[in-house]
């Protein structure tokens, strides 16, 4: 099994604005894999996610 890096992810959620920062794994199609599901607010479609490096 092939070690994949960890990266660090900012999580900014469109509807209430609240942010959080996690840490996941970069899947086989490019997408980054953290876990996160929903926010507070009860999104759990739209958010805004940024790589931090």
């Amino acid at each position: 099994m092939p070690k994949r890096e960890r990266t660090k992810v900012l999580i900014r959620c469109k509807l209430c604005g609240e942010r959080y920062t996690l840490r996941g794994r970069r899947g086989p199609q490019g997408n980054i894999e953290t876990g996160f599901k929903r926010c507070l607010c009860d999104n759990d479609r739209d958010f805004e996610v940024i790589e931090q490096p």
